[in-house]
């Protein structure tokens, strides 16, 4: 006898609200949760890229987390953003690939325009930087420099927009924490990028 899935059959999901897409997959909509995976397989990615600086790694890590994530959807608790309870999955997923590579992240150019959207540093412009390929990539050597927390926290706020809240609830630290470390990483990414430019 074939054993009948719990899955419902893809059906078409008639709304944009996170809360409610979720609340359909908890149900077995398999197809509400590829929304999910449409809307946020992009940052996913890129999240990965930043941590292990491999594309095919980081495909296959962000592609791991989701399979991780729709298995445990059910514990997820509504009213979240979906991509920040993600993110501790992929964040674990991506440590513990370098752990068990043993390597650290290499210094890719490949993240590109897409990912310096929004480098919020007080003394640097995002628009002008992005103009100049020269610039983006001396941004990426200096953030390969950092320590893997700093380079995290930088990638959250200012590449992935998360709120400051978000960011606590990701790293699962308080909101105090989470400012200081913002302040600590980029001051530190300021003194990498000084250092670049006097090489």
């Amino acid at each position: 006898m074939v054993k009948k899935s719990n899955d419902k059959p893809a059906q078409p999901v008639e709304t944009d609200d996170e809360s409610e897409i979720i609340l359909q997959c908890q149900q077995g909509n398999r197809h509400a949760f590829g929304i999910l995976v449409e809307r946020y397989k992009k940052p996913a990615f890129f999240t990965a890229l930043g941590f292990v600086g491999d594309h095919d790694t980081a495909l296959d890590l962000s592609q791991e987390a989701f399979v991780k994530a729709y298995r445990a959807i059910k514990s997820f608790e509504n009213g979240k953003r979906f991509f920040t309870w993600y993110y501790r999955i992929l964040r674990n997923l991506c440590f513990n690939h370098l752990r068990d590579s043993a390597h650290r992240p290499r210094p890719f150019s490949e993240i590109g325009e897409q990912a310096l959207q929004s480098l919020s540093d007080a003394e640097a412009d995002p628009e002008k930087a992005m103009e100049s390929n020269e610039v983006r990539d001396m941004v990426w050597r200096g953030l390969n420099r950092l320590k893997v927390h700093e380079k995290e926290i930088i990638l959250l706020k200012d590449f992935q927009d998360f709120s400051y809240k978000e960011i606590a609830e990701a790293l699962q630290c308080p909101l105090g924490t989470v400012m200081s470390r913002l302040y600590t990483a980029r001051k530190a990414l300021k003194g990498e990028l000084e250092r670049i430019l006097a090489s």
